[in-house]
């Protein structure tokens, strides 16, 4: 993701802060001036933000290390102004599995929670009438900063836990349901409820906090996202790369041109290109590739091509496949039976094959 500040690696995860979260803290500082707070309530303010977010931290890892668990790896933690984002190559389908790891990270908050509330001297709060109690808690203070996190991290527990994808409560939600029903159904209802609570979201947004409307857009989409995944997983089930793979593709040599490329571009639909030498495959000639060195077209294919590609067995999961090409930068992959090669797959063949398949279905 670009625009990116990366804080490094724990448990040989990334941890990234994106460019917009600059802007909750504006926002806070903006609020606290405005409210008649001084310049060190402000940077008050900030640090129990960063405090936050650093339990938004141990939350996801919450989910990430129960993940792996079950044999599920993530590469990064992005933080957002509405939270983090585990990026995990894939949830299992496995409803109790899918369970636990969705309640791990709200645990992670109710665990920090008891352990801040050791260290609160709660009597403080009790003793004091409603107006000093209004006035302690005002503003953010070396006093009342454990309280604020306190706070803050059942907040977090308790809003993770509303049913809408794809937050941990859409997640548990789904879980359950596919207990007694199929995955697609389960995440079909889950997605709907969590779209409703959205458009909720949009509405309260209007009348008190736009901000809410930005987390509404977050679940509707996230929803959207989520159904539709699922439903092109279902189709892809049970099927094998050799089901939907390009078989009649074209073949260039290390030595042939640009030019050569371009002829096979406008003369068929093909986009990228094997390149092979006494039938072993030396490289890949993307799109990209040949658009971008159009302008010196004697330029040898060796030169150009990307040799740093994967190859698939023809005997492979479609859906792994389709996953793959989601996690990858790349759409565009050479299969091989036995070591040799056989064809490709894309995902613009993929996509052909499971709009058959929904036709099929449908029928």
């Amino acid at each position: 993701m670009k625009g990116v500040l990366n804080l490094g690696k724990l448990f040989n995860v990334k941890i990234e802060v994106h460019w917009t979260f600059i802007f909750i803290l504006l926002w806070v500082i903006f609020l606290e001036l405005k409210s008649g707070g001084t310049l060190q309530n402000a940077m008050m303010s900030i640090v129990f933000i960063a405090l936050l977010f650093t339990c938004v931290v141990f939350h996801e890892f919450g989910h990430i290390l129960t993940a792996r668990k079950f044999g599920v790896t993530a590469k990064k933690i992005t933080l957002l102004p509405i939270g983090g984002v585990a990026s995990m190559e894939t949830i299992p389908e496995n409803p109790k599995q899918e369970l636990l790891i969705s309640l791990a990270g709200p645990a992670v908050n109710i665990f920090i929670a008891l352990i801040l509330s050791l260290f609160i001297n709660i009597s403080f709060f009790f003793d004091q009438d409603p107006k000093q109690l209004e006035e302690a808690l005002s503003h953010v203070t070396p006093q009342n900063l454990l309280i604020y996190l306190f706070s803050a991290n059942i907040a977090l527990a308790i809003f993770n836990f509303i049913p809408a994808f794809p937050m941990d409560g859409g997640r548990v939600l789904r879980a359950i349901l596919a207990m007694k029903t199929d995955r697609v159904t389960a995440t079909n209802i889950a997605s709907g409820i969590g779209q409703f609570i959205a458009l909720i979201f949009v509405f309260v947004g209007i009348l008190y906090n736009p901000f809410l409307i930005l987390i509404a857009l977050f679940i509707f989409f996230g929803a959207y996202g989520e159904n539709k995944m699922v439903r092109q997983l279902a189709l892809l089930k049970g099927h094998k790369v050799h089901d939907a793979m390009l078989t009649n593709i074209s073949v260039l040599k290390p030595d042939d041109t640009i030019k050569d490329a371009i002829e096979l571009l406008l003369s068929g639909t093909e986009k990228n290109f094997v390149i092979t030498q006494n039938s072993q495959i030396e490289g890949i000639l993307y799109h990209q590739n040949i658009i971008k060195n159009s302008k010196k077209p004697d330029i040898a294919l060796q030169d150009v091509m990307d040799r740093s590609f994967t190859s698939i067995d023809v005997n492979a999961d479609l859906k792994d496949i389709f996953k793959l090409i989601n996690t990858e930068k790349r759409d565009f992959f050479v299969v091989k039976d036995n070591n040799a090669l056989v064809g490709a797959i894309d995902l613009s063949n993929l996509s052909e094959f499971m709009l058959i398949q929904a036709n099929l279905i449908s029928r």
